[in-house]
């Protein structure tokens, strides 16, 4: 049996609708009829330039919104049973899979990796916007290849001292910033600073940060020192790429080891006249907010993130709204991506 799909066939150039076979669960796999397929940014680099692209045709899209329409073997499947609704991200064991993938009528999921739509009392569009924005902020401060801090869920976390830390967020403002902020609040982190545009200011207050800078404030670096002194060693960066990191490099410690965490690409080095002298050094890695690479928070997230938006802990973004599989319409939402004007967009499917 064959259904639709917005596939790209050629890096570069548009998407299209198309055709491919509806694929059947294995081993702790659930089969969901596709309701929401929520893009992404990242799905702007995907078409234009093949990012994450594993075989052509491709189908883009990481959010997805689903119900349930075959169980596969296992115990983790076993938690689920047909019609009920959920949510997660696409990335599969193993690679970029386009049987996983959101722009499609019918899409496998991992049953590790999702959680259930009516735990969280979210819609279905609301829903949408949880996994890649949410499991991204969370994998950047609590998994190993994150900040490392101890997952709300562990044993650790019972005795951890997060009041005693000082959290830097760059790009504040942006949907994966405040929900670092907002997942930073939740555990008690101590001091929560984000440097993001001035009208995200009560928001982010509100969402749980200590001080505030507005980004096109002189003297940035200064004014973060003002609050931190050279004891910051923890910094998350969720907009910039490359040499444009350097304020949250500049803004760790000088004699104590700091790890700036990056969604963006961490190319090229720093002059260390401008970022100090850093005599501990300083780690700056990239992370991915895919479930199978980081298991030993993920399937933790996936358990207990339906609760924490359900205790609103972690909220929802905006979102606009694409009716069906319209190539369109898509291809215009990823072109406001790439002219830096994109927001938060699902395509509907369940019509």
């Amino acid at each position: 049996m064959s259904q639709n799909a917005l596939l790209l066939h050629n890096v570069g150039e548009p998407l299209a609708l198309g055709n491919r076979p509806i694929p059947q669960p294995d081993q702790d796999q659930l089969l969901v009829k596709v309701l929401v397929a929520g893009l992404n940014p990242h799905d702007q680099r995907t078409r234009d330039i093949g990012l994450f692209v594993t075989e052509m045709p491709y189908v883009i899209a990481s959010d997805l919104v689903g119900e349930v329409v075959t169980v596969g073997s296992g115990e983790y499947s076993a938690r689920f049973t047909i019609g009920e609704h959920v949510f997660g991200h696409t990335f599969a064991e193993g690679g970029f899979k386009n049987e996983f993938n959101a722009a499609q009528e019918y899409a496998l999921v991992d049953a590790r990796f999702v959680g259930k739509v009516a735990d969280s009392g979210l819609s279905l569009d609301e829903a949408s916007t949880i996994p890649v924005i949410v499991l991204a902020a969370f994998i950047a401060l609590f998994a190993n290849s994150g900040l490392g801090l101890p997952a709300p869920f562990s044993p650790e976390a019972t005795s951890f001292d997060y009041a005693g830390v000082t959290l830097l967020v760059i790009g504040g403002g942006s949907n994966t910033g405040r929900a670092t902020i907002e997942l930073a609040r939740m555990v008690g982190i101590g001091k929560i600073i984000a440097v993001a545009g001035h009208r995200n200011e009560a928001s982010l207050k509100a969402a749980g940060v200590t001080h505030f800078i507005d980004r096109q404030a002189p003297n940035l670096l200064e004014r973060i020192h003002a609050i931190t002194g050279d004891e910051l060693v923890h910094a998350v960066d969720t907009v910039n790429t490359g040499l444009d990191q350097e304020l949250s490099v500049a803004a760790l410690s000088n004699t104590k080891k700091g790890t700036l965490i990056t969604l963006r690409r961490p190319e090229g080095e720093f002059d260390s006249d401008k970022i100090g002298i850093k005599s501990a050094g300083y780690d700056r890695r990239l992370v991915f907010g895919v479930s199978p690479m980081h298991p030993e928070v993920t399937m933790g997230f996936w358990q207990n993130v339906p609760r924490w938006i359900k205790e609103k802990h972690v909220s929802a973004s905006q979102f606009e709204v694409i009716e069906g599989l319209d190539a369109d319409a898509v291809n215009k939402a990823l072109d406001r991506y790439r002219d830096g004007n994109g927001v938060k967009t699902n395509i509907h499917l369940w019509q």
